[in-house]
């Protein structure tokens, strides 16, 4: 995910969807929350956070890490006996072998209509029950209450914004003076409208970002995707006649991107036909493309192998500093970067491959994620390096230090200002910013002068090549989302609050420590009544994501607080390891062979819970989508006697074959790849759809995914509840037509799905569901 960073976060144009997105430059994201996520507090948001100028392009990179435990059941093992099977790959799985492989048809007749019959089950029984369309209306007012803040990014003169609400369902392109944006209620000038594009042109258009042409700002790049896919298309649109260029860029419908160089320039990255795809599904070649020549004559800047996950390319537009970068994604986290002369020469940023690296004016910043030893120094994973850029290509290897990693402190994002560094540092899961200033040839850290001392806390420039001044946000559990203004060296000025949307009176915030199998600390936090009594009978929903070093702070979300917290339950945010709370080293140790660390971690959180007497099994349910739903899965079929309910969203189930559907090869760094040798031994271990067994009392599941997901294959679900219902377990399952790999298109769909999940839980735990 980080290899996206790469990109200039201050192009993000479509930061309206919660406190925290489009909202950290050049960062591995912290996770906040949105009441608009599904309950997924790391789903719509970091989808939103690479939604954004360049790295809206890679959004599919850096968001394949929301994308599973076997002990392989007897009639899939490998018969040893014949040298026809034993050259045969752990994937090559039949429809003997595996009867419900028909599943993995997205769109067959035959699945769909089983899809539907389920669905509709599923409805019937949900919105029969008094609470669901209430609830359900509840939440949509929320996604579309106007009382949410707008948050916008500078272009120019401009700050954009992307709004949606029930007026405007798929949204609102629009923007507005720094003035007015300081008034109660800003006048907007509206850009494109969503809905009425969509109707035009019969379309289930979802925002997919867009990139403004530098110096004018009149022309963008506008990225549009059908029912929220990852594959999108790209148009040019013309700022002052409010319109699409005919004859103008434009991409067709495909994973990839448009990225401007100059006015007649673009860099192009996507499907150009066959071969043209790495094995994930992403581009393998980025070409430079002129107007008024046809992209198949576009000249070739770089092309990628198929085992790559993805090539892209972008353009530094800083005044005095442009240039253009190509980018190589081997796997997360693992990525070359180089710098493209005018003739086409590309000289390679001789840092590690695993580092996260950027180039801001005439700064070069590394963030490792391993070791490294360089010119006889050492410097530890998880450190921040800073060098003059010109001296790095000259050969020079003496860094400043900007940052240094702790027991208890890793580095949550870093971004740059006109003039200063700005780190975000988490200790124990707690945001502290500091601002690094140049003294001649080091650099002077100090705390951010008026920053919050509490909440989640993001920080990022307003637009770092013209000022010091920076967008600050405060948020928590209890505690709406503010939106500071401030100029560095001056106290932050209160710009914008978020009017509270769930009744917070008597409940409080809590931090605790869980002790893992193998004596790790897991720290979560716990929102809870006050003077809550400790009975064992306190409904409590446990979340979870562990992986892709993604970090779940503190955020407010109003969803959670309606629908659960504010009625009596209980909620614990687990910051297991797999996530990025500790930096790189609490995301490797559960890589891999290492993945069961992570299902430990969650369930030492869930004993400890039962322990201290806060709930009890029959009260305790969980939740979590994508990696959170390979989680989910897994605590299902390996802890099953831990909990009485658990909600599986847009999952991984099935490692036999994840890396063969969608964008499952691109994640083979976290997982492992089961065709390998050996690896399948570790990776059986961890897929659920191999570890159900008949025989097991399983707690109660509610699948949810989506059809239109192409990032995590709807088969996973699909088969997982196809598996459990044909063994007679307690299972339901939504499958929403529309959606991509949040799961839902809109904000009505978004409501929809949430309520079927609190409806869900409500009924399992609550001892009066009604």
């Amino acid at each position: 995910m980080a290899h996206t960073e790469k990109c200039r976060a201050f192009f993000v144009l479509n930061a309206d969807a919660a406190p925290a997105m489009g909202f950290f430059a050049y960062h591995r994201p912290s996770v906040i929350g949105s009441a608009g996520s599904l309950g997924l507090l790391g789903l719509d948001l970091v989808r939103y956070y690479v939604s954004l100028g360049v790295e809206r392009t890679m959004k599919s990179v850096f968001l394949c890490l929301i994308s599973v435990a076997v002990l392989a059941m007897p009639t899939w093992s490998q018969d040893d006996d014949t040298t026809e099977t034993a050259l045969r790959k752990v994937s090559d799985v039949t429809a003997e072998e595996d009867p419900y492989l028909w599943l993995e048809s997205v769109t067959g007749e035959d699945a769909l209509a089983w899809v539907r019959e389920r669905n509709a089950k599923t409805q019937s029984h949900f919105e029969s029950q008094t609470r669901f369309h209430a609830l359900r209306d509840d939440l949509l007012a929320i996604l579309d209450s106007d009382e949410r803040i707008p948050f916008v990014s500078k272009r120019g003169d401009y700050y954009y914004n992307f709004w949606r609400d029930e007026n405007n369902e798929r949204g609102l392109w629009r923007r507005t003076t720094l003035d007015e944006y300081r008034k109660a209620e800003p006048e907007w000038e509206v850009l494109l409208d969503l809905d009425a594009l969509a109707e035009k042109e019969e379309e289930n258009w979802v925002w997919d970002g867009a990139d403004l042409l530098r110096p004018e700002y009149d022309r963008a790049l506008i990225g549009l995707s059908r029912g929220g896919a990852d594959a999108s298309v790209t148009r040019e649109f013309d700022l002052t006649k409010r319109e699409f260029v005919e004859g103008g860029f434009e991409r067709a419908e495909a994973k990839g991107n448009l990225g401007w160089i100059d006015r007649d320039t673009v860099f192009v990255f996507t499907d150009f036909g066959e071969g043209t795809l790495t094995e994930s599904g992403y581009p393998r070649i980025v070409k430079l493309w002129r107007r008024g020549t046809p992209i198949d004559e576009a000249e070739v800047v770089y092309e990628g192998l198929p085992d790559d996950m993805y090539i892209a390319a972008y353009h530094d537009d800083s005044p005095g500093y442009e240039r253009n970068f190509v980018s190589r994604t081997l796997a997360f986290y693992n990525d070359e970067l180089y710098l493209r002369a005018d003739s086409g020469e590309l000289t390679k940023i001789d840092a590690p491959n695993s580092a996260n690296k950027r180039v801001f004016h005439d700064t070069l910043m590394l963030e490792l994620r391993e070791p490294w030893e360089v010119d006889g120094k050492s410097y530890q994973a998880g450190s921040l390096l800073v060098i003059r850029f010109d001296d790095f290509l000259s050969g020079n290897r003496d860094f400043d230090v900007a940052f240094e990693p702790t027991d208890n402190s890793s580095l949550a994002s870093f971004t740059a200002t006109r003039d200063h560094i700005v780190l975000n540092i988490l200790e124990d899961v707690k945001n502290r910013i500091y601002v690094l200033t140049a003294e001649g040839e080091r650099w002077r850290r100090e705390p951010l002068l008026g920053a919050p001392a509490i909440g989640t806390v993001g920080i990022r420039p307003v637009d770092p090549d013209e000022s010091n001044a920076y967008w600050l946000t405060s948020s928590g559990y209890l505690t709406p989302t503010t939106l500071y203004y401030g100029e560095i060296g001056a106290e932050p000025e209160e710009l914008k609050q978020l009017t509270p949307q769930f009744d917070s009176d008597g409940l409080t915030v809590s931090q605790h420590f869980a002790t893992s199998r193998d004596g790790t600390r897991v720290p979560y936090f716990m929102v809870s009544k006050k003077g809550m009594v400790l009975d064992g009978e306190n409904p409590t929903l446990l979340y979870g994501y562990g992986g892709f070093e993604i970090s779940l702070t503190p955020g407010y979300n109003a969803s959670v607080g309606r629908a659960w917290t504010s009625q009596g339950g209980v909620y614990v945010v687990a910051n297991i390891r797999g996530g990025g709370e500790y930096g790189p080293r609490w995301h490797q140790a559960a890589l891999k062979a290492n993945r069961l660390r992570a299902y430990e971690d969650f369930a030492a959180v869930a004993e400890d819970l039962i322990s201290r007497r806060v709930t009890s099994k029959e009260r305790l349910g969980i939740q979590g989508g994508s990696n959170g739903g390979l989680l989910v899965g897994n605590m299902i079929a390996i802890y099953p006697e831990l909990f009485s309910a658990a909600v599986c969203q847009v999952p991984l189930l099935d490692m036999r074959r994840y890396h063969l559907l969608l964008a499952g090869a691109s994640w083979m760094a976290e997982y492992g790849d089961p065709d390998s040798a050996g690896q399948w031994d570790f990776i059986k271990t961890y897929s659920p759809y191999q570890n159900i067994r008949e025989s097991t009392q399983y707690p109660a599941v509610l699948f949810t995914t989506s059809t239109r997901d192409d990032r995590v294959h709807p088969g996973h679900a699909r088969k997982m509840m196809a598996l459990m219902e044909s063994q007679g377990h307690d299972v339901s399952y939504y499958e929403n037509i529309e959606g991509g790999h949040g799961g839902a298109a809109n904000n009505k769909q978004r409501a929809y799905m949430q309520a079927l999940a609190y409806s869900f839980l409500r009924e399992r735990l609550f001892p009066d569901p009604q």
